[in-house]
């Protein structure tokens, strides 16, 4: 007979996800190392009575149901998915604020278990407190909002539904090619209501991730496509990262001379000053990947899905002959841009293609242009890096104090503003995972609470949350959660008087930066012309237990920078930048469409000069 133990829905669920381990290459790790949430009466009867049952699986009380799930992605990031975080919410808008987390960790192919509350299952008490009401059906609530941002969704309307539901969340986490949300809706009575659970179910269960093989047929088509190659570049993707395959890329490249370019996602893929190492490719690209990139006649693209920014809005492959390989756990990506398709693991295809390819090296006038751009490279970055503006620094400056001030295994952390497309092309990363950009969904409110997860996923090391006053204002409420965990980052906040990213992006379109700058709404125009204001980043900070510091120089910045390292807190460190003094653009261009018809003539121009620009816009078929 079937030995069951009678539990809650909820304990039940707590119970079976502390037992869960994955397997990679024969090294074990439990995959769940706790639950993130805020408690409300959609979950705290629930969930929250069941977390209390298990002092074992941790809990950790956060500040906003957004920045919990972007916590939980930061973490699983750092982790290269091999780890996950739980969120929990109360039902209403506890749950729809986890959603714009949930798009966010779908469209990066992270795992995070959302685990929303949900109106009663037996519909005798409704409509309850924060209950969205349809007039065709009694079979949806608020949490039907997750579906297209989950890579599987399902509501537990019975307790013993979550027998067969829980093996499916697993299936999603440990699948390399299908990571995403999951999202499992809990009806606030069905958490609290007891069932005859089969005690196998709580038993410690290890599931293998898999290392997808190539079949011959795509392997040797490709390993031809390189033999055939004059002028072969590399693109490096997340995939690389999420793979492990740093060693094997780095391998690959020094034994065939191949170039590599990194995406946003696969930056760190290889060390900065690795010979084949160009930097970063696309629209926030450096000068020596994109120029091979224009010309390259072989594009090797791995774990990459190819967004506008890698592909410069499909402008920056201009050679007329140009082919594709594609390495990558999904179909989906495989197949894009009319590729030779070679779905598997990254970084067994880069081993069997570097034994198959052991006679291949590219030609010796192609490696002294690449040792070349290389070399012109990193002279501009070196520049960038270390200009003595008197006054405010560039925010090239800031990067380079930064970088300078980190150690090998630190990270640096970001996600949106000026400040990716900056660090993309001068960040040196020394180590994978040394980079962490969440740009997938370029998601302003990331940083923080995406710089916490970072370092829960290895304390040993330094966090540098690298952040605009725009951004700072959207989210900064995890300074709470750092501090009430003693857990330690380092929030560099660059105030460049609003949003610096849009209000370029806006001049380049002939719009004038209008309404992305700090100024008051005039008295006489009625417009955002007034006076500029000044908000007090440092003392906001240290209201929320920070300690905080206002640096007006470079020098003073890089003085902060060594007091915050040695400070035993989460510490930010205000700076006000040139915004002046800005990264060039690296013969590249990114697709924002122009008004065609405007009474302004600066947009008139704009629109010319967009009508130029995507004519080189290319199908790859």
């Amino acid at each position: 007979m079937m030995k069951t133990r009678r539990l809650t829905m909820a304990q039940a669920l707590v119970c079976y996800l502390k037992n869960q381990y994955v397997e990679r290459d024969g090294v074990e790790h439990a995959f769940f190392a706790g639950m993130l949430g805020i408690f409300g009466h959609g979950n705290v009867a629930g969930i929250g009575q069941a977390l209390q049952e298990n002092p074992d699986f941790p809990y950790i009380p956060v500040r906003n149901e957004q920045s919990g799930v972007h916590l939980a992605v930061g973490f699983a990031k750092a982790s290269n998915r091999l780890r996950a975080m739980a969120c929990t919410s109360s039902i209403g808008p506890g749950a729809t604020n986890m959603i714009t987390g949930a798009a966010l960790a779908t469209i990066n192919r992270l795992p995070v278990l959302l685990l929303p509350g949900d109106i009663f299952a037996t519909r005798k008490v409704a409509p309850v407190l924060q209950q969205l009401e349809s007039l065709s059906t009694q079979d949806i609530s608020v949490n039907d909002c997750f579906k297209p941002v989950s890579r599987y969704w399902d509501r537990i309307s019975r307790p013993e539904q979550l027998i067969t539901a829980l093996p499916e969340v697993m299936r999603v986490f440990t699948s390399p090619s299908d990571c995403g949300a999951v999202t499992l809706s809990l009806p606030q009575d069905v958490q609290a209501e007891a069932c005859e659970y089969p005690e196998e179910m709580f038993t410690k269960r290890v599931w293998l991730i898999r290392r997808a093989q190539p079949d011959a047929i795509s392997l040797r088509r490709a390993a031809e496509a390189i033999r055939r190659s004059r002028r072969p570049l590399l693109v490096a993707g997340g995939g690389v990262l999420m793979s492990e395959a740093s060693q094997a890329l780095g391998e690959f490249a020094a034994k065939t001379g191949i170039p590599v370019g990194e995406t946003q996602a696969g930056k760190g893929s290889l060390a900065w000053d690795h010979p084949q190492a160009m930097g970063a490719i696309g629209a926030t690209g450096s000068l020596a990947a994109n120029r091979l990139a224009h010309s390259a006649d072989l594009v090797i693209g791995v774990g990459t899905r190819y967004s506008d920014f890698t592909s410069a809005s499909m402008t920056a492959f201009q050679n007329p002959e140009v082919r594709f390989v594609n390495i990558n756990t999904a179909d989906f990506d495989a197949y894009k841009v009319g590729a030779i398709p070679v779905v598997a693991d990254a970084r067994v295809v880069l081993e069997q293609l570097a034994m198959t390819l052991s006679e291949v090296r590219v030609s010796p006038k192609y490696s002294n242009e690449i040792a070349a751009l290389k070399f012109q490279w990193e002279s501009e970055v070196d520049q960038l890096l270390h200009i003595d503006n008197p006054g405010r620094p560039a925010q090239s400056a800031v990067i380079g104090a930064i970088w300078d001030a980190s150690g090998p295994r630190d990270v640096i952390v970001s996600a949106a503003g000026s400040h990716p497309g900056d660090l993309h092309k001068l960040w040196r990363t020394r180590s994978p995972n040394s980079y962490h950009m969440e740009y997938g969904y370029s998601c302003m409110g990331y940083e923080i609470p995406g710089g916490l997860g970072a370092k829960m996923a290895d304390p040993t090391r330094e966090a540098y949350v690298f952040i605009g006053d725009g951004t700072y204002l959207m989210m900064p409420t995890e300074i709470v959660t750092s501090i009430q965990q003693g857990i330690k980052i380092i929030i560099v906040l660059v105030d460049n008087k609003g949003f610096g990213s849009i209000g370029s992006l806006s001049h380049s379109l002939g719009l004038g930066g209008f309404g992305t700058t700090c100024h008051t709404r005039s008295v006489t125009s009625g417009k955002l012309d007034g006076e500029s204001f000044k908000v007090d980043y440092a003392a906001n900070a240290r209201s929320l237990g920070a300690h905080a510091l206002t640096t007006a120089t470079l020098e003073e910045f890089k003085i902060a920078l060594e007091e915050a390292k040695a400070c035993d807190c989460t510490t930010v460190v205000v700076v006000e930048t040139d915004v002046s003094l800005k990264v060039p653009n690296y013969e590249s261009w990114w697709d924002v469409a122009v008004p065609e018809v405007s009474t302004m003539e600066s947009v008139r121009e704009a629109r010319a000069s967009y009508e130029v620009a995507r004519k080189r816009e290319r199908y790859h078929l």
